[in-house]
């Protein structure tokens, strides 16, 4: 009896083939404009440290891998991003026990 219940299941199919396409018709994937080429990623964290400034003040410095410098003054915010260099707001290196920020002097 099992049988004929599984074998009118079957007979009851439609056998015809049938593609299925994800997304609506007439897109095709392949023609996407997508030039990945062009695509930057951001620089990477080389380096961080916490810094004691003469004022007594805290510096939070994230030393990018873009020779660029994130400066936070507390843990919780995001902080700027500066170039570092000589006439730059931050000056020194992540190797550097001492930095200048905007004219004052931090240790580490």
């Amino acid at each position: 009896m099992l049988a004929l219940v599984a074998a009118a299941a079957l007979a009851g199919c439609n056998k015809q083939s049938h593609t299925i396409v994800a997304g609506p018709d007439g897109v095709d994937d392949n023609t996407a404009d997508v030039n990945l080429a062009d695509v930057k990623l951001p620089p990477s964290i080389t380096a961080s440290h916490i810094y004691r400034c003469k004022d007594n003040s805290v510096l939070y410095i994230d030393w990018l891998s873009d020779n660029t410098a994130r400066v936070r003054t507390s843990r919780t915010e995001v902080g700027t991003s500066y170039p570092v260099g000589e006439g730059q707001p931050v000056q020194g290196s992540a190797d550097a026990k001492s930095v200048s920020y905007k004219g004052k002097t931090c240790n580490v």
